[in-house]
Protein backbone atom coordinates (compact mmCIF):
# COMPACT_ATOMS: atom_id res chain seq x y z
CA UNK A 1 0.00 0.00 0.00
CA UNK A 2 1.29 3.24 -0.88
CA UNK A 3 1.45 7.00 0.93
CA UNK A 4 -0.41 9.51 -0.42
CA UNK A 5 2.12 12.06 0.44
CA UNK A 6 5.49 13.10 2.12
CA UNK A 7 3.46 14.18 5.17
CA UNK A 8 1.93 10.39 5.88
CA UNK A 9 5.51 9.03 6.95
CA UNK A 10 5.59 11.79 9.85
CA UNK A 11 6.18 10.08 13.26
CA UNK A 12 6.20 6.55 14.73
CA UNK A 13 10.33 6.37 15.18
CA UNK A 14 12.14 4.09 16.42
CA UNK A 15 13.50 3.71 19.50
CA UNK A 16 16.54 2.23 19.72
CA UNK A 17 18.61 1.03 22.87
CA UNK A 18 22.06 2.68 23.00
CA UNK A 19 24.96 -0.01 24.27
CA UNK A 20 28.49 1.01 24.37
CA UNK A 21 28.34 4.80 25.72
CA UNK A 22 25.85 4.03 28.37
CA UNK A 23 27.52 0.71 29.11
CA UNK A 24 28.50 2.11 32.62
CA UNK A 25 25.07 3.78 33.43
CA UNK A 26 23.29 1.34 36.22
CA UNK A 27 20.29 1.87 33.56
CA UNK A 28 18.63 1.09 30.35
CA UNK A 29 18.88 4.38 28.19
CA UNK A 30 17.03 3.99 24.82
CA UNK A 31 17.46 6.93 22.11
CA UNK A 32 13.98 8.38 20.35
CA UNK A 33 15.53 8.65 17.38
CA UNK A 34 13.97 11.67 15.21
CA UNK A 35 15.99 11.91 11.97
CA UNK A 36 13.52 9.17 10.49
CA UNK A 37 10.95 11.70 10.09
CA UNK A 38 10.81 12.83 6.00
CA UNK A 39 12.28 16.38 7.59
CA UNK A 40 14.88 14.64 9.43
CA UNK A 41 13.78 15.85 12.96
CA UNK A 42 11.40 15.68 15.87
CA UNK A 43 9.99 19.16 14.13
CA UNK A 44 8.01 17.88 11.54
CA UNK A 45 5.52 16.81 14.32
CA UNK A 46 4.94 20.14 15.50
CA UNK A 47 5.27 22.16 11.81
CA UNK A 48 2.47 19.79 10.04
CA UNK A 49 0.08 20.50 13.52
CA UNK A 50 0.58 23.77 13.73
CA UNK A 51 -0.38 23.83 9.78
CA UNK A 52 -3.60 21.70 10.70
CA UNK A 53 -4.58 23.95 13.25
CA UNK A 54 -4.01 27.48 11.53
CA UNK A 55 -5.73 26.09 8.15
CA UNK A 56 -8.67 25.11 10.82
CA UNK A 57 -8.70 27.87 11.85
CA UNK A 58 -8.90 30.34 9.00
CA UNK A 59 -5.63 32.04 9.80
CA UNK A 60 -4.22 30.93 6.36
CA UNK A 61 -5.71 30.55 3.10
CA UNK A 62 -4.96 28.39 0.01
CA UNK A 63 -1.66 29.87 -1.64
CA UNK A 64 -0.71 32.16 1.39
CA UNK A 65 2.99 32.66 3.12
CA UNK A 66 4.10 30.84 5.89
CA UNK A 67 6.86 33.29 7.95
CA UNK A 68 8.77 32.16 11.00
CA UNK A 69 11.47 32.14 12.92
CA UNK A 70 13.27 29.05 13.01
CA UNK A 71 16.70 27.23 13.49
CA UNK A 72 16.16 25.63 10.36
CA UNK A 73 14.42 22.46 12.12
CA UNK A 74 10.96 23.36 12.23
CA UNK A 75 11.46 25.61 8.76
CA UNK A 76 11.94 22.05 7.42
CA UNK A 77 8.69 20.41 8.79
CA UNK A 78 6.90 23.75 7.40
CA UNK A 79 8.56 23.70 4.08
CA UNK A 80 7.62 20.34 3.55
CA UNK A 81 4.05 20.56 4.44
CA UNK A 82 4.10 23.82 2.10
CA UNK A 83 5.65 21.74 -0.89
CA UNK A 84 2.26 19.25 -0.27
CA UNK A 85 -0.10 22.06 0.49
CA UNK A 86 0.74 24.78 -1.85
CA UNK A 87 1.98 27.26 0.07
CA UNK A 88 4.87 29.66 0.13
CA UNK A 89 7.86 30.41 2.96
CA UNK A 90 10.02 32.64 4.17
CA UNK A 91 12.00 31.82 7.34
CA UNK A 92 14.66 33.63 9.75
CA UNK A 93 17.31 32.41 11.45
CA UNK A 94 20.12 33.65 12.93
CA UNK A 95 24.13 34.13 11.86
CA UNK A 96 25.34 30.97 14.30
CA UNK A 97 23.19 28.21 12.76
CA UNK A 98 25.01 26.03 10.32
CA UNK A 99 25.01 26.62 6.88
CA UNK A 100 24.04 23.35 5.92
CA UNK A 101 20.34 24.01 7.58
CA UNK A 102 20.25 27.23 5.69
CA UNK A 103 20.70 25.47 2.49
CA UNK A 104 18.23 22.63 2.75
CA UNK A 105 15.58 25.40 3.16
CA UNK A 106 16.09 26.88 0.41
CA UNK A 107 16.58 23.28 -1.67
CA UNK A 108 12.55 22.81 -0.37
CA UNK A 109 11.71 26.04 -2.04
CA UNK A 110 11.34 28.41 1.45
CA UNK A 111 13.38 32.08 1.04
CA UNK A 112 15.95 32.24 4.06
CA UNK A 113 16.94 35.82 5.71
CA UNK A 114 19.86 35.20 8.31
CA UNK A 115 19.58 37.82 11.14
CA UNK A 116 22.43 38.49 14.18
CA UNK A 117 22.31 36.34 17.26
CA UNK A 118 23.53 38.61 20.12
CA UNK A 119 20.55 41.13 20.09
CA UNK A 120 18.12 41.21 22.27
CA UNK A 121 14.67 39.42 21.05
CA UNK A 122 12.85 42.82 20.67
CA UNK A 123 15.91 44.04 18.73
CA UNK A 124 14.18 44.99 15.52
CA UNK A 125 17.15 42.77 13.78
CA UNK A 126 16.39 39.89 16.10
CA UNK A 127 15.08 36.88 14.11
CA UNK A 128 11.84 36.96 16.27
CA UNK A 129 11.78 40.43 15.41
CA UNK A 130 12.30 40.52 11.57
CA UNK A 131 9.70 37.41 11.44
CA UNK A 132 6.91 39.23 13.13
CA UNK A 133 7.12 42.42 11.14
CA UNK A 134 6.81 40.23 7.80
CA UNK A 135 3.87 38.84 9.07
CA UNK A 136 2.29 42.19 9.03
CA UNK A 137 3.63 43.64 5.74
CA UNK A 138 2.71 40.36 3.78
CA UNK A 139 -0.57 39.76 2.67
CA UNK A 140 -2.37 36.11 3.42
CA UNK A 141 0.53 35.49 5.59
CA UNK A 142 0.81 33.38 9.08
CA UNK A 143 3.04 34.00 11.67
CA UNK A 144 3.76 30.63 13.01
CA UNK A 145 5.15 31.58 16.35
CA UNK A 146 6.22 27.98 17.57
CA UNK A 147 7.48 29.37 20.52
CA UNK A 148 4.03 30.69 22.08
CA UNK A 149 2.02 28.36 19.57
CA UNK A 150 0.09 25.77 21.92
CA UNK A 151 -0.33 23.63 18.59
CA UNK A 152 3.60 22.43 19.64
CA UNK A 153 3.22 21.29 22.64
CA UNK A 154 -0.14 19.26 21.27
CA UNK A 155 1.52 17.39 18.52
CA UNK A 156 4.15 15.57 21.57
CA UNK A 157 0.87 15.09 23.66
CA UNK A 158 -1.20 13.26 20.69
CA UNK A 159 1.88 11.79 19.19
CA UNK A 160 5.89 11.37 20.72
CA UNK A 161 4.13 10.65 24.00
CA UNK A 162 1.97 8.10 23.12
CA UNK A 163 4.50 6.44 21.01
CA UNK A 164 7.56 6.31 23.77
CA UNK A 165 4.40 4.65 26.47
CA UNK A 166 3.81 2.40 23.66
CA UNK A 167 7.23 1.27 22.60
CA UNK A 168 8.10 1.12 26.31
CA UNK A 169 5.24 -0.94 27.62
CA UNK A 170 5.18 1.21 30.07
CA UNK A 171 8.39 1.02 31.19
CA UNK A 172 9.46 4.08 30.88
CA UNK A 173 11.07 5.92 34.13
CA UNK A 174 13.03 9.00 32.98
CA UNK A 175 12.29 11.18 29.75
CA UNK A 176 15.15 13.87 28.51
CA UNK A 177 14.58 16.36 26.31
CA UNK A 178 17.29 19.40 25.78
CA UNK A 179 14.44 21.85 25.67
CA UNK A 180 14.14 25.25 23.47
CA UNK A 181 10.36 26.07 22.34
CA UNK A 182 9.35 24.46 25.13
CA UNK A 183 6.74 21.64 22.99
CA UNK A 184 8.87 18.86 22.53
CA UNK A 185 9.27 18.36 26.76
CA UNK A 186 5.89 19.78 27.74
CA UNK A 187 3.51 18.02 25.71
CA UNK A 188 5.22 14.73 25.59
CA UNK A 189 6.03 15.10 29.48
CA UNK A 190 2.68 16.05 30.57
CA UNK A 191 1.57 13.01 28.32
CA UNK A 192 3.63 10.52 30.29
CA UNK A 193 2.73 11.94 33.69
CA UNK A 194 -0.50 11.34 32.84
CA UNK A 195 0.12 8.17 32.47
CA UNK A 196 2.49 7.11 35.47
CA UNK A 197 3.08 10.69 37.60
CA UNK A 198 6.28 8.76 39.05
CA UNK A 199 8.13 9.48 35.50
CA UNK A 200 10.63 12.34 35.95
CA UNK A 201 10.89 14.53 33.23
CA UNK A 202 14.73 16.01 32.95
CA UNK A 203 15.32 19.36 30.61
CA UNK A 204 19.04 19.87 29.33
CA UNK A 205 19.42 23.82 28.78
CA UNK A 206 23.11 25.40 27.61
CA UNK A 207 25.18 27.77 29.61
CA UNK A 208 23.96 31.14 27.81
CA UNK A 209 20.15 30.23 28.10
CA UNK A 210 17.76 31.68 31.34
CA UNK A 211 15.53 28.45 31.01
CA UNK A 212 17.10 26.52 34.11
CA UNK A 213 17.41 29.49 36.96
CA UNK A 214 14.14 30.69 35.32
CA UNK A 215 12.86 27.09 36.47
CA UNK A 216 14.83 27.07 40.12
CA UNK A 217 13.76 30.41 40.95
CA UNK A 218 10.93 31.97 38.67
CA UNK A 219 12.97 34.93 37.42
CA UNK A 220 14.25 36.15 34.25
CA UNK A 221 17.34 37.13 34.52
CA UNK A 222 19.27 37.97 31.54
CA UNK A 223 22.48 38.28 32.82
CA UNK A 224 22.33 34.78 32.02
CA UNK A 225 21.88 35.25 28.54
CA UNK A 226 24.98 34.94 26.22
CA UNK A 227 25.57 33.93 23.01
CA UNK A 228 26.67 30.15 22.73
CA UNK A 229 27.22 27.91 20.06
CA UNK A 230 24.84 25.04 20.46
CA UNK A 231 22.45 24.62 18.46
CA UNK A 232 18.88 23.66 18.97
CA UNK A 233 17.81 24.27 22.71
CA UNK A 234 17.72 26.73 24.81
CA UNK A 235 16.30 30.80 24.52
CA UNK A 236 16.30 33.81 26.26
CA UNK A 237 13.04 34.58 27.25
CA UNK A 238 10.52 31.73 28.09
CA UNK A 239 8.37 30.74 24.82
CA UNK A 240 4.48 30.30 26.34
CA UNK A 241 4.28 26.78 25.54
CA UNK A 242 6.35 26.10 28.95
CA UNK A 243 4.39 24.63 31.97
CA UNK A 244 7.17 23.36 34.40
CA UNK A 245 5.11 21.85 36.83
CA UNK A 246 5.77 19.00 34.34
CA UNK A 247 9.10 19.69 34.62
CA UNK A 248 11.31 17.64 37.51
CA UNK A 249 14.86 18.66 37.07
CA UNK A 250 16.97 21.47 34.84
CA UNK A 251 20.77 20.37 33.80
CA UNK A 252 22.97 22.80 31.98
CA UNK A 253 25.64 21.35 29.62
CA UNK A 254 28.63 22.86 28.04
CA UNK A 255 29.17 23.73 23.85
CA UNK A 256 32.29 21.21 24.35
CA UNK A 257 30.21 18.43 26.23
CA UNK A 258 27.73 18.59 23.67
CA UNK A 259 29.30 18.61 20.62
CA UNK A 260 31.84 15.87 21.96
CA UNK A 261 29.21 13.90 22.56
CA UNK A 262 27.04 13.76 19.63
CA UNK A 263 30.36 12.32 17.98
CA UNK A 264 30.89 9.69 20.17
CA UNK A 265 27.08 8.57 19.43
CA UNK A 266 28.05 8.70 15.84
CA UNK A 267 31.22 6.51 16.03
CA UNK A 268 30.07 4.28 18.96
CA UNK A 269 26.54 3.71 18.65
CA UNK A 270 25.94 4.35 14.85
CA UNK A 271 23.31 7.03 15.19
CA UNK A 272 24.48 10.42 13.04
CA UNK A 273 22.61 12.56 14.93
CA UNK A 274 22.76 16.34 15.59
CA UNK A 275 24.84 18.77 18.16
CA UNK A 276 21.48 18.58 21.09
CA UNK A 277 20.88 14.42 20.50
CA UNK A 278 25.04 14.68 22.23
CA UNK A 279 23.76 17.62 24.52
CA UNK A 280 20.74 15.36 25.88
CA UNK A 281 22.88 12.38 26.17
CA UNK A 282 25.77 13.84 28.07
CA UNK A 283 22.90 15.52 30.35
CA UNK A 284 21.83 12.13 31.06
CA UNK A 285 25.60 11.66 32.27
CA UNK A 286 25.68 14.67 34.87
CA UNK A 287 22.31 13.26 36.56
CA UNK A 288 23.28 9.52 36.69
CA UNK A 289 23.66 9.58 40.50
CA UNK A 290 20.04 9.66 40.48
CA UNK A 291 19.51 6.45 38.21
CA UNK A 292 19.09 3.11 39.38
CA UNK A 293 19.01 -0.04 37.47
CA UNK A 294 15.75 -0.89 36.56
CA UNK A 295 15.24 2.36 35.21
CA UNK A 296 14.29 2.93 31.92
CA UNK A 297 15.79 6.28 30.08
CA UNK A 298 14.26 7.72 27.38
CA UNK A 299 16.24 10.63 25.16
CA UNK A 300 14.93 12.17 22.71
CA UNK A 301 17.57 12.59 19.65
CA UNK A 302 16.00 15.60 17.72
CA UNK A 303 17.54 15.43 14.22
CA UNK A 304 20.24 14.06 12.04
CA UNK A 305 24.10 15.17 12.08
CA UNK A 306 23.93 15.86 8.68
CA UNK A 307 22.88 19.28 9.34
CA UNK A 308 26.15 19.69 11.07
CA UNK A 309 28.40 18.42 9.23
CA UNK A 310 30.31 21.68 8.88
CA UNK A 311 30.72 22.30 12.38
CA UNK A 312 30.19 19.27 15.31
CA UNK A 313 31.51 16.53 12.52
CA UNK A 314 34.51 18.99 10.99
CA UNK A 315 37.47 18.40 12.65
CA UNK A 316 39.28 22.10 12.28
CA UNK A 317 35.91 23.44 13.53
CA UNK A 318 36.15 21.49 16.64
CA UNK A 319 39.88 22.32 16.82
CA UNK A 320 39.56 26.10 16.56
CA UNK A 321 36.79 26.09 19.55
CA UNK A 322 39.09 23.41 21.53
CA UNK A 323 36.49 21.65 21.67
CA UNK A 324 38.45 17.92 20.41
CA UNK A 325 40.87 17.05 22.64
CA UNK A 326 43.49 15.68 20.36
CA UNK A 327 47.13 14.34 20.38
CA UNK A 328 49.82 16.60 18.40
CA UNK A 329 53.20 16.56 17.24
CA UNK A 330 54.21 18.40 20.25
CA UNK A 331 52.62 15.68 23.00
CA UNK A 332 54.43 12.83 20.30
CA UNK A 333 57.89 14.69 21.30
CA UNK A 334 57.50 15.34 25.02
CA UNK A 335 55.41 11.86 25.43
CA UNK A 336 59.28 10.03 24.49
CA UNK A 337 62.99 10.11 25.78
CA UNK A 338 64.41 13.46 25.32
CA UNK A 339 66.49 12.75 22.38
CA UNK A 340 68.67 14.95 20.50
CA UNK A 341 67.81 15.03 16.45
CA UNK A 342 70.31 13.37 15.16
CA UNK A 343 71.12 14.56 11.33
CA UNK A 344 73.86 14.53 7.88
CA UNK A 345 75.35 16.82 6.13
CA UNK A 346 75.38 16.45 2.37
CA UNK A 347 78.84 16.15 2.67
CA UNK A 348 79.02 12.93 5.25
CA UNK A 349 79.21 9.30 3.15
CA UNK A 350 76.61 7.13 3.05
CA UNK A 351 78.98 4.95 5.17
CA UNK A 352 78.65 7.34 7.97
CA UNK A 353 75.03 7.64 7.34
CA UNK A 354 74.84 3.60 8.03
CA UNK A 355 76.73 3.84 11.52
CA UNK A 356 74.59 6.63 12.50
CA UNK A 357 71.37 4.41 11.91
CA UNK A 358 72.99 1.49 13.65
CA UNK A 359 74.08 2.94 16.87
CA UNK A 360 71.14 5.04 17.10
CA UNK A 361 68.38 2.26 15.88
CA UNK A 362 67.00 4.59 13.43
CA UNK A 363 65.55 4.51 10.45
CA UNK A 364 65.13 7.78 8.96
CA UNK A 365 67.63 10.72 9.10
CA UNK A 366 67.20 14.43 7.68
CA UNK A 367 69.80 16.14 5.73
CA UNK A 368 70.44 19.89 6.13
CA UNK A 369 72.72 22.46 5.12
CA UNK A 370 73.36 25.78 6.72
CA UNK A 371 70.42 24.96 9.05
CA UNK A 372 68.16 24.27 5.92
CA UNK A 373 66.30 20.90 5.53
CA UNK A 374 67.28 20.14 2.45
CA UNK A 375 67.21 16.31 2.09
CA UNK A 376 66.79 13.04 3.69
CA UNK A 377 68.42 9.59 4.01
CA UNK A 378 66.45 6.38 4.79
CA UNK A 379 67.07 2.98 5.58
CA UNK A 380 64.90 1.71 2.88
CA UNK A 381 65.98 4.24 0.22
CA UNK A 382 69.26 3.06 1.35
CA UNK A 383 68.90 -0.51 0.63
CA UNK A 384 67.03 0.00 -2.54
CA UNK A 385 69.82 1.56 -3.67
CA UNK A 386 72.72 -0.83 -2.32
CA UNK A 387 70.65 -4.17 -4.29
CA UNK A 388 71.92 -2.13 -7.61
CA UNK A 389 75.46 -0.85 -6.45
CA UNK A 390 77.34 -2.52 -3.36
CA UNK A 391 80.09 0.67 -3.40
CA UNK A 392 77.30 3.53 -3.29
CA UNK A 393 78.70 3.25 0.98
CA UNK A 394 82.08 5.23 -0.39
CA UNK A 395 79.60 7.85 -1.97
CA UNK A 396 78.14 11.30 -0.78
CA UNK A 397 75.59 12.17 1.27
CA UNK A 398 74.29 14.51 -1.74
CA UNK A 399 74.34 12.02 -4.23
CA UNK A 400 71.74 9.59 -2.64
CA UNK A 401 70.03 11.89 -0.49
CA UNK A 402 65.90 11.74 -1.11
CA UNK A 403 63.33 14.18 -0.90
CA UNK A 404 63.26 16.49 2.03
CA UNK A 405 61.34 15.66 4.64
CA UNK A 406 57.89 17.73 4.93
CA UNK A 407 57.96 20.40 7.83
CA UNK A 408 54.34 21.08 9.66
CA UNK A 409 53.44 23.24 12.95
CA UNK A 410 54.24 21.54 16.23
CA UNK A 411 50.57 21.78 16.61
CA UNK A 412 49.59 19.73 13.56
CA UNK A 413 46.87 16.98 14.99
CA UNK A 414 48.47 13.45 14.82
CA UNK A 415 45.85 12.25 12.58
CA UNK A 416 46.85 14.93 9.87
CA UNK A 417 50.50 13.64 10.32
CA UNK A 418 49.68 10.45 8.99
CA UNK A 419 48.59 11.75 5.60
CA UNK A 420 52.19 13.11 5.39
CA UNK A 421 53.23 9.39 5.54
CA UNK A 422 54.08 7.13 2.32
CA UNK A 423 56.13 4.32 1.02
CA UNK A 424 58.51 7.01 -0.35
CA UNK A 425 58.23 9.21 3.06
CA UNK A 426 58.65 7.97 6.62
CA UNK A 427 58.76 10.79 8.71
CA UNK A 428 57.67 14.57 9.39
CA UNK A 429 59.44 17.62 10.71
CA UNK A 430 58.76 20.38 13.12
CA UNK A 431 60.53 23.12 14.63
CA UNK A 432 59.96 22.66 18.60
CA UNK A 433 59.27 25.98 21.00
CA UNK A 434 62.73 26.29 21.27
CA UNK A 435 63.46 27.02 17.20
CA UNK A 436 64.99 23.05 17.18
CA UNK A 437 63.98 20.41 14.45
CA UNK A 438 62.26 17.82 15.75
CA UNK A 439 61.50 14.83 13.94
CA UNK A 440 58.18 12.26 13.83
CA UNK A 441 58.12 9.05 12.24
CA UNK A 442 55.88 6.42 11.00
CA UNK A 443 56.21 3.98 14.30
CA UNK A 444 55.83 7.26 16.38
CA UNK A 445 52.71 8.07 14.56
CA UNK A 446 51.74 4.40 14.65
CA UNK A 447 52.20 3.81 18.37
CA UNK A 448 50.38 7.54 18.78
CA UNK A 449 47.65 6.04 17.81
CA UNK A 450 47.76 2.86 19.16
CA UNK A 451 47.26 4.44 22.80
Amino acid sequence: MWLNNILETIGNTPLIKLNKITQDLPCTVLAKVEYFNPGNSIKDRMALKMLEVAEKEGKINPGGTIIEGTSGNTGMGLALAACVKGYKCIFTTTDKQSKEKADILKAVGAEVIVCPTNVEPEDPRSYYSVSKRLATEIPNSWYVNQYDNLANRQAHYEQTGPEIWQQTEGKVTHLVVATGTGGTIIGTGKYLKEQNPNIKVWAIDSYGSLLKKYFETGELDQNEVYPYISEGFGEDFVPENYDMKFIDAFTKVTDKDGAVMARRIAKEEGMFCGYSAGSCLQGVFQLKDQLKKDDVVVCIFHDHGSRYVGKVYNDEWMMERGFLDVKTFKEIINGRKSQKLISLAPTHTVLEAIGLMKKYDIENIPVFENGKNIGAISESGLFDKMLNNAEIKTQLVSAVMENPYPEVSFETPVERLSAYINKENGAVLSKDDSGFYQIATKYDIIQSLSK
